[in-house]
C-alpha cells in the first residue's frame, strides 16, 4: 500500500521526504504513523528500481534555505503506479484500504478502468456481506439447535451483524461511485 501511496503523491508533483511522510501520516490517520525508518528505505528501493529519481533541491528562505532530497516519479514509476492501481488480486485482506487510495487517484485512470475497479469493489463488498450474513444465520441456527455444550453468545452474533452493516455501507458507497462514473461517461 505504501508504494501506491508514494507513487500517487509523486505522480501529482515532486516532493521531499518530509512532505511525503507528512502526507502519508495524514492519510493513515491519528493512530498509525509512517516512521522515517520505514519511509526512507522504501524510497531508496523505489529509486533503485528506477521508479523514482532523487535530486537535491534548495528550500525557500522561509524554510531556512537548506538543501533537501526531493523525489520525482519516472516513466517506469508511472507505469508501476498504473499497474498498482489496476491490481485487484494482491493483498485481498487489505483491499478495502487500498481501494480508498485508488479512488482518490481515479483522475489518472481511463473511465473504463475506473468502472472495472468499481465493479470489482462492488463484488468484493457483496462477498463480504454474503459471508457475514451466512455466518450470522448459521450461528443463530446453531445456537437455537444446541441445548447442551457451548453456545454462541448474542454478542458474537451482534458483532457479525455490525460488520455486515458496515459492509452494506461500503456497498452503497461503491454503488454511488458506479452511478457517478456512468453519469460522467
Amino acid at each position: 500500500m505504501y508504494e501506491l501511496i508514494i507513487l500517487k503523491i509523486l505522480i501529482q508533483r515532486p516532493a521531499h521526504g518530509y512532505l511525503i511522510a507528512k502526507i502519508i501520516n495524514k492519510i493513515l490517520g491519528p493512530f498509525a504513523k509512517m516512521s522515517n525508518g520505514r519511509l526512507y528505505p522504501l524510497l531508496s528501493k523505489l529509486e533503485q528500481d528506477g521508479l523514482i529519481i532523487a535530486y537535491e533541491e534548495a528550500t525557500d528562505e522561509s524554510e531556512g534555505g537548506r538543501h533537501v532530497r526531493s523525489y520525482k516519479i519516472t516513466e517506469a514509476g508511472g507505469q508501476r503506479f498504473h499497474e498498482l492501481m489496476m491490481d485487484t488480486t494482491s493483498n485481498p485482506g487489505e483491499y478495502q484500504k487500498l481501494f480508498l487510495q485508488k479512488v482518490s487517484a481515479f483522475d489518472y485512470l481511463k473511465p473504463t478502468e475506473r468502472l472495472r475497479l468499481i465493479d470489482h469493489y462492488l463484488n468484493y463488498c457483496q462477498s463480504h456481506l454474503l459471508y457475514l450474513t451466512t455466518v450470522t444465520e448459521d450461528l443463530g441456527q446453531n445456537r437455537a439447535k444446541s441445548s447442551d455444550g457451548p453456545t454462541y453468545p448474542d454478542r458474537i452474533i451482534n458483532t457479525m451483524q455490525h460488520l455486515a452493516e458496515q459492509w452494506q455501507l461500503e456497498l452503497n458507497w461503491a454503488k454511488s461511485l458506479h452511478q457517478r462514473e456512468l453519469a460522467q461517461s
